[in-house]
């Protein structure tokens, strides 16, 4: 049984809509159940087995991380809507225990404002929820941009003919604006995608180390089956010249947070807060929607059954099915998710690949049912060494915007 000292509080960044606000309603109808089943593990790797920790919690406050007040404040009389229909569905069951109706007495969802693309604001919010909330138990780095102006068809009816399913999972047609740059002269899909999440963990590193519970706080970092090293330019870490900043933004966020999960893990003076990589799976809420006019959206969820039929795993198509991955490692004892790296990188080929770690990946078999499934994480010494580079630069320029600010720089 727990007590309001533990309830979780989650930050989702990207909340009012998309998998974002999914991950939202997934979480409340989780929670809501005196047995969640998103907090169960499935996998085929070896950890420890045995667990005490309890799942469930009877209360929770959820704050809709959203650049646009109106929106999240929609996002959020939605969510009540719909928590208010759970319990109403739960309490007429035979056996009901009056868990429903406990937990949404202390549930509270709430707005702040955050635009990643400008680090003032991310200052702004962390401010706000270390003076308004004892500590954050969970940070689900949701929110992502991408640059699409059109369509290459051409490139597309030759993907689509070559194999269909992945040129509906990870897409290489998708014409991308190159040379934007944020408010704060960033690049702008890298400060959105990348910066804007790392400014937030550093400024509530503290603020989540305070949850010191046997659950553990987690930052939770939301990838993509489009992240891929091979377009990734190192000398253009901020993605200003590439003509793929959004598939080579994901590939970073990889590396960083399985380096920051290794770096707590070795932190041996606390709990360690862990890092998670989550694949969310296809959705009908894809980020590209914004090039497809009514028809074209159409022929792109049929698209998505066709591949599900033809045995493709990753296309969930609901938001609220994609967040399934998202959700469960929010709810998992921590006892069943992997600590250590599977393997050594070799230092004698700096280009050979080896698994290191593991996404945790939205699943579904042919007709729709959702699962968790686990996808290894690959990396060489010269990813390991990019990844240093990316971390440094991304702490010299936390710094610097901290000094800007006049704000300490914490470790």
């Amino acid at each position: 049984m727990s007590s309001s000292s533990s309830w979780p509080v989650i930050v989702v960044t990207g909340a009012n809509s998309g998998v974002g606000l999914g991950i939202c309603q997934r979480l409340l109808v989780q929670l809501i159940s005196k047995s969640p089943t998103d907090a169960q593990p499935h996998y085929d790797f070896h950890v420890q087995k045995t667990t005490t920790d309890d799942a469930s919690f009877n209360g929770l406050t959820l704050i809709l991380a959203c650049r646009s007040r109106q929106r999240g404040e929609a996002a959020r009389d939605k969510l009540y809507q719909f928590a208010d229909e759970q319990v109403r569905h739960l309490e007429i069951l035979p056996g009901y225990d009056g868990h429903a109706e406990t937990f949404r007495k202390h549930l509270t969802i709430v707005v702040h404002t955050v635009d990643l693309s400008r680090i003032q604001t991310v200052f702004r919010f962390a401010d706000e929820v270390i003076k308004t909330y004892p500590y954050v138990s969970h940070l689900i780095c949701n929110a992502g941009v991408a640059s699409f102006v059109s369509i290459n068809w051409l490139l597309a009816i030759k993907q689509l003919a070559m194999d269909w399913v992945e040129a509906v999972t990870a897409p290489i047609y998708y014409t991308q604006e190159v040379g934007q740059v944020s408010q704060d002269g960033l690049g702008w899909v890298w400060q959105c995608n990348v910066f804007g999440h790392y400014v937030l963990f550093r400024v509530l590193k503290s603020h989540l180390a305070k949850y010191q519970t046997s659950t553990g706080a987690r930052v939770i970092w939301m990838s993509s089956h489009e992240s891929s090293p091979i377009y990734y330019d190192p000398t253009d870490w901020q993605l200003i010249k590439s003509t793929h900043s959004y598939e080579s933004s994901k590939f970073q966020m990889d590396l960083i947070a399985h380096q920051l999960d290794q770096a707590s893990l070795q932190d041996s003076g606390r709990l360690p807060t862990r890092h998670l990589i989550v694949l969310p799976g296809v959705a009908g809420t894809n980020i590209a929607n914004a090039l497809l006019g009514t028809f074209s959206s159409m022929c792109m969820i049929l698209s998505f059954y066709l591949a599900r039929f033809l045995g493709s795993p990753y296309h969930l198509i609901t938001a609220f099915k994609a967040a399934i991955s998202a959700v469960h490692l929010c709810l998992v004892p921590l006892a069943f998710l992997p600590t250590v790296s599977s393997t050594e990188l070799d230092d004698s080929d700096p280009t050979a690949t080896v698994e290191v770690g593991f996404r945790y990946v939205s699943e579904c078999d042919r007709w729709g049912k959702e699962r968790v499934g686990t996808m290894k994480l690959m990396r060489s010494k010269e990813h390991k060494n990019q990844c240093d580079d990316l971390l440094d630069h991304c702490e010299r320029l936390f710094t610097t915007f901290c000094e800007a600010e006049g704000r300490p720089v914490h470790s």
